[in-house]
């Protein structure tokens, strides 16, 4: 059930980073919700190899390095699911950053509903 409201919140959170920047762009809200559970198998499985893969990287560069590795990850996902368009590396990186932010709100959002 957890997992199935964490999907639900990453899928609001694309939809609203599609919304606010003009590089991106997804059909509706199955694609959106096709591309968190393809994000989430991505960071699931992908993700840990290529940030052992990138220690020194990641160490010299502060850990910024990570935001590479996150925006590797959405042009990867833009690749594998039609409807889902990201123009380019930056647009990339801004989604990631744009989906952590209102991924986090929506997050708090749900657990402080949770607990009343």
């Amino acid at each position: 059930m957890r997992f199935l409201v964490r999907l639900i919140v990453t899928a609001l959170a694309v939809v609203i980073a599609a919304y606010i920047l003009p590089g991106v762009r997804v059909d509706g809200a199955l694609t959106a919700f096709i591309v968190a559970a393809v994000l989430s198998l991505l960071n699931a499985f992908v993700k840990p190899v290529l940030v052992i893969l990138t220690i020194p990287i990641t160490v010299v560069t502060l850990g910024l390095f990570l935001l590479v590795i996150n925006a590797l990850m959405i042009m990867a996902t833009d690749s594998l699911i039609e409807g889902f368009q990201v123009d380019g590396f930056w647009y990339a990186l801004l989604f990631s950053i744009v989906i952590t932010i209102v991924g986090s709100l929506l997050n708090t959002l749900v657990k402080s509903e949770q607990k009343q």
